[in-house]
């Protein structure tokens, strides 16, 4: 496939523009470019089709089952689109007068009340543009509490080694050092050696609860109060809060501070580049160094973002909190758990489990013994998954688990996708053992074969260049 400015043809075009009924105004020479920017010129029919051909080619939770574990890839609902396209909201300026929006600051009160309650937090920023964005925002609260009592020796964070990646990384660019503690055989917290980590200078611990192998770790209670005792705070991470909203609360598991990421939990669009929503929220103690907005809230204030962040995405998410209400979030949140304990069981007499136990919200394959008998990896699995149109699991993840292939069917899951889904996983089961170079070989059927991933990680092309 041809890249749009591959299809440009000088003097094309599509553009349609009413006439300009405001006065125009002329920039000096000193700001106007030498050279007209190079856009692609395309006629509307060219640029219709380069859009559909690469719809086409890529494969979204609307097109077939999407198992991409601690990623909850589930449905959006379409009320929540229709919701943030209302002219009221897509029309509103960042620096209108606050007597003029209102209805925007009623959104973003609501939403705030609806997210601190399920979480057990006492306030909540949504300026975090994602995920990660929030991670570093709630670790910059830890770290301003403890400068702002003085308490400069606290400069490690303690973090699981089955934590998300992005958890060491952000300790790390929030300035801590990073102490990682060991899993123990049911892949919960090693309170031993979560003990050993502990002293006068730990500043917190970064953890989510579910884990990433999907368990609940029933010694949250004693891990948390042990690093309350030492000292530190407690962060969680949100990005498995899918598993128990409306169930159980991170504040009062005694989390200080969390990250949700609104595009997993709360099903706003999921990725692309953006745009995303990472809100944070905090108890009490914490909420005078939580980031606002300069020029909406006035005074002198921290902000890792501009204004109030990605307001529409907010609106998607409080849609999806209404449309649900008050049983409808837990109940979400059963379903999910019930879905992936129901896949695992179906999955089970084929791969084995990693953890041989009732989950959340996900699971975890280990295909070791599998690959020493067939010579077939979780790579090949995965990857032969996608010629029955499903797409991979998450890959070799978490690192603790080898040959990992982690699995998050979601509420919004039929039963009926769930049984054709284990149907799948043992066809491949029996052609592994039958024919494992087909499956070293796959995909057979997708857009692209299997391409040279190394290749591709250690050299990247990532500009076109014009000929």
């Amino acid at each position: 496939m041809k890249l749009i400015f591959e299809k440009s043809v000088s003097g094309r075009g599509c553009t349609l523009l009413p006439p300009c009924d405001v006065d125009s105004v002329s920039l000096p020479d000193t700001l106007r470019r030498n050279t007209p920017p190079a856009l692609p010129e395309v006629s509307e029919t060219e640029l219709s089709r380069h859009y559909s051909e690469l719809c086409h080619k890529v494969h979204g939770v609307n097109c077939g089952f999407y198992p991409l574990g601690s990623c909850t890839m589930k449905y959006n609902p379409r009320i929540d689109e229709e919701m943030a396209a209302l002219p009221g909201f897509t029309n509103v300026h960042p620096l209108a007068p606050s007597h003029t929006v209102a209805g925007c600051q009623e959104v973003l009160d609501t939403a705030k009340n609806y997210l601190c309650e399920i979480s057990g937090m006492a306030d909540m920023t949504f300026q975090p543009a994602a995920g990660a964005h929030g991670e570093f925002t709630g670790v910059m609260l830890i770290k301003q509490y403890h400068k702002a009592r003085g308490d400069a020796k606290r400069t490690k964070i303690i973090i699981p080694d089955s934590a998300h990646g992005t958890n060491p990384a952000t300790a790390s660019m929030c300035g801590f050092e990073v102490v990682n503690i060991a899993s123990a055989p049911d892949g919960c917290v090693d309170l031993e050696a979560l003990k050993a980590a502990l002293g006068e200078d730990t500043a917190g611990l970064m953890l989510t609860n579910p884990n990433t192998v999907g368990i609940f770790d029933e010694h949250i209670l004693d891990i948390t109060r042990l690093v309350h005792e030492a000292g530190g705070l407690c962060y969680y991470d949100g990005a498995n809060l899918n598993a128990i909203m409306g169930v159980v609360r991170p504040g009062d598991m005694g989390f200080d501070c969390i990250h949700m990421n609104l595009h997993k939990t709360f099903a706003t669009p999921h990725g692309g580049g953006g745009p995303g929503a990472g809100a944070v929220g905090c108890k009490e103690f914490l909420a005078q160094y939580l980031p606002k907005s300069a020029l909406m809230d006035g005074g002198d204030h921290i902000q890792v973002r501009s204004f109030a962040g990605n307001f529409l995405v907010v609106v998607r998410a409080l849609t999806y909190l209404m449309t649900l209400g008050w049983e409808g979030i837990p109940e979400a949140a059963q379903n999910a758990v019930l879905n992936a304990n129901y896949l695992m069981r179906r999955i089970k007499g084929t791969f084995t489990p990693a953890f041989d136990r009732i989950c959340m919200h996900e699971f975890v394959l280990d295909l070791s013994e599998f690959k020493k008998h067939t010579g077939v990896s979780a790579l090949d699995v995965a990857k032969s998954l996608i010629d029955y149109g499903m797409h991979p699991p998450t890959m070799y993840f978490p690192m603790i688990v080898h040959e990992a292939l982690m699995l998050e069917p979601t509420e919004t899951e039929s039963r009926e996708t769930l049984d054709w889904a284990a149907e799948v996983f043992c066809k491949l089961y029996t052609l592994a053992h039958e024919d494992p170079e087909f499956m070293h070989n796959a995909p057979h059927n997708a857009q692209i074969g299997r391409p040279d991933e190394v290749r591709a990680a250690r050299n990247p092309v990532l500009r076109w260049e014009r000929a």
